[in-house]
């Protein structure tokens, strides 16, 4: 299990994001008929676990359409001392494609470089083996194994949801709602130790069912393997960010985390992670040519 740098930083957002908002991304045609007019600030918020399991409820119908999507996903880690002063920092692009529905990252580039003959090899060797492992999982079964992701109504009963409101987040009706894990709360596996250690806000489109963003912040030391594989502290945050691509599908867009751990009993590190998400391409088994896609503009910015 490798905890260094932006794999915490993933792992806390794939943890959370994907366990708490469920489905992420969920086909937009057709559900602006079913929904109507975006509802008033004013307006009564929604029974928030009566949306999330709604939301749970559409996860088959992403599956296809992401599946014919790829993106590059750009990362930054910033090593930073006891004085907050950045001693380190390195860059990571890569292709982001899906396979039987998981999630699989190639690189292609390191501080900017593209890899040399040696590292692509050994690169395309570990995605064939990823890939092979992803044909085998069961779709909505995690590549990394089990309890390291939880369901929704396993995270709704791990979690205190409180204050939910309607609010306009850049130019679209939201669904707001903060939310805390209750360290009373049993639980099994890493994800559900994690979950109820976070706090933090969600923001829920209220038209597409989509996760809009998401805040979040540990409210005590998590430890990993009793403290010996690794102890993320208290404090270490982070957000993300999603927006509408070609008007049928949503996808990450920017994240962001501060992360201060300890990994295997040594010297403690300090990080700041952030990745940048773009071009999106759609293309088909038959298409020789990738058809470039766009993010949605935000109507007021």
């Amino acid at each position: 299990m490798n905890l260094q740098g932006s794999h915490i930083f993933r792992a806390g957002i794939v943890m959370l994001a994907i366990a708490l908002a469920a489905p992420l991304l969920v086909p937009v045609q057709g559900r602006a008929e079913k929904q109507g007019a975006q509802a008033s600030d004013s307006a009564p918020a929604p029974d928030i676990r009566q949306l999330m399991i709604e939301v749970m409820g559409h996860q088959k119908q992403l599956e296809k359409v992401r599946e014919n999507y790829t993106y590059t996903s750009s990362s930054t880690t910033e090593s930073i001392d006891s004085n907050g002063k950045v001693t380190k920092t390195e860059t990571e692009d890569s292709e982001v494609f899906f396979i039987n529905t998981h999630r699989i990252e190639r690189t292609i580039k390191k501080n900017g470089k593209p890899l040399d003959d040696h590292d692509q090899k050994k690169e395309q060797e570990h995605i064939d083996k990823v890939v092979e492992k992803a044909q085998k999982t069961p779709p909505g079964q995690p590549l990394e194994g089990p309890n390291t992701t939880v369901s929704i109504t396993q995270l709704l009963d791990i979690m205190q949801v409180s204050n939910p409101r309607r609010e306009t987040f850049r130019g679209r009706s939201t669904i707001i709602f903060d939310f805390a894990g209750r360290h009373d709360a049993k639980t099994h596996g890493l994800a559900e130790d994690a979950s109820k250690k976070i706090a933090g806000t969600l923001w829920v489109d209220e038209r597409d069912h989509q996760v809009a963003r998401m805040e979040a912040h540990f409210t005590d030391n998590f430890h990993v393997g009793g403290g010996l594989l690794a102890n993320v502290q208290k404090g270490s945050s982070f957000y993300f960010d999603q927006a509408p691509v070609n008007g049928e599908i949503w996808f990450p867009t920017a994240a962001e985390g501060h992360i201060a751990a300890r990994v295997l009993l040594l010297k403690g590190f300090r990080q700041h992670v952030t990745e940048r998400n773009y071009d999106y391409k759609r293309f088909t088994v038959d298409t020789e040519t990738s058809k470039s896609a766009t993010v949605v503009p935000d109507p007021k910015k």
